[in-house]
């Protein structure tokens, strides 16, 4: 079972919350690694692109005869070999883009969870839409915080994404949805404050 500690949106201790156990699994690095590497994937556009031999905008004329000149043997100097000519290989502007079977990102996902739970870097809160100031929401982050810890992400039940006027101004701390949460998004989040409204029974 994941234990995990709670707290008001007061930063005073509750008892400790119990966390799903969809989110139990033992740890599996390569599994982490090749979700990181897919999530990081999508974020480069990858459109660049590069004229080949066929696309430069120079003269397709031989450059000298084929024969008796002493010289290789050449065509045109739209040829790569050529400085101005076309580039043999390069990228063509076509994102072929990584993905994970959804098994395995739900997998993924209970690595790093669990994993942060040793570590101590998730912690539940309590009454989190009571915040309407940006000076409350930092108080409550300098009570959750502990040596080390530099950067926090609030993952919040959806009725409650309002707070992102409250917390848009304090440094070092990300929001996101929890059905958004991801392998990615937990491994880089630093401590992950979680919504209790997330964890209702009423939700499916």
């Amino acid at each position: 079972m994941l234990k995990v500690n709670s707290y008001t949106v007061k930063g005073v201790k509750q008892p400790v919350f119990t966390l799903p156990k969809i989110f139990e699994a033992k740890g599996n690095p390569r599994l982490l690694a090749q979700a990181i590497r897919v999530y990081e994937d999508r974020t480069h556009a990858g459109l660049a692109k590069v004229k080949t031999r066929a696309e430069v905008n120079r003269t397709k004329k031989k450059v000298y005869k084929q024969k008796g000149t002493g010289g290789a043997r050449h065509g045109s100097r739209s040829a790569p070999i050529y400085v101005g000519g076309g580039v043999a290989h390069g990228p063509k502007g076509i994102k072929r883009q990584l993905s994970l079977p959804r098994s395995l990102r739900l997998k993924a996902l209970s690595v790093i969870i669990s994993s942060k739970v040793k570590n101590g870097e998730i912690v539940v809160v309590d009454g989190i839409s009571k915040l309407n100031k940006t000076k409350d929401a930092n108080n409550l982050l300098n009570k959750l915080s502990k040596e080390g810890v530099k950067k926090f992400t609030f993952v919040l039940d959806e009725k409650n994404l309002g707070l992102k006027k409250v917390l848009r101004n304090l440094k070092n701390v990300n929001l996101i949805p929890g059905k958004n949460l991801n392998a990615y998004e937990a491994f880089l989040g630093g401590l992950l404050v979680f919504d209790k409204e997330i964890f209702a029974k009423n939700k499916k």
